[in-house]
């Protein structure tokens, strides 16, 4: 999202800032020696509210398709079902656990700081767990697989590797 100086982080060219919807490498909050990615759902200022496993943005439902029972491979020990989430202008399919429908989570964006949410939701560290990432800790825009780990496997996923991040 621009170029930074080394050691200080400070910005000194802007290339534009996160958008709802973006894939984000970010420093993790809770050690910022090491890089994580999540989506980024909320914005500075914005209302977020997970209800129900149904995201809530400012009061509006995020659109959701959909898309049947999940049968790829996932680490979760429950059944999932996926689900087309439109996020503005990016579409992309989202995991979640058949059970569990309880609660009402809502969190308010401070300023300089994204929400970020992983998509297979369930079963993801992300902004609900540690809050919301500042501005300060941004890497930059995901936009291709160059490792994906197979856990179950124990061994690369060659399929998911080099593809695209919707």
């Amino acid at each position: 999202y621009g170029l930074r100086l080394p050691v200080t982080n400070t910005r000194i060219l802007s290339l534009g800032d996160p958008e709802r919807g973006d894939v984000m490498v970010f420093r993790y909050p809770e050690n910022p020696a090491m890089d994580f990615i999540k989506r980024v759902v909320g914005l500075p200022g914005d209302e977020v509210v997970y209800r129900d496993k149904q995201l809530f943005i400012n009061g509006e439902p995020v659109a959701l398709e959909d898309q049947g029972q999940y049968d790829g491979p996932a680490e979760s020990p429950v059944p999932l079902h996926r689900y087309r989430e439109q996020l503005g202008e990016s579409g992309h399919d989202i995991l979640v656990t058949e059970r569990n429908h309880g609660g009402e989570r809502r969190y308010v964006v401070p300023q300089g700081h994204y929400f970020v949410m992983g998509d297979n939701r369930d079963n993801s560290d992300d902004s609900r767990r540690w809050g919301a990432v500042s501005e300060d800790y941004l890497v930059g825009r995901a936009f291709l697989i160059w490792m994906h780990w197979d856990r179950n496997r124990m061994r690369p996923s060659w399929d998911r590797i080099g593809n695209r991040i919707q």
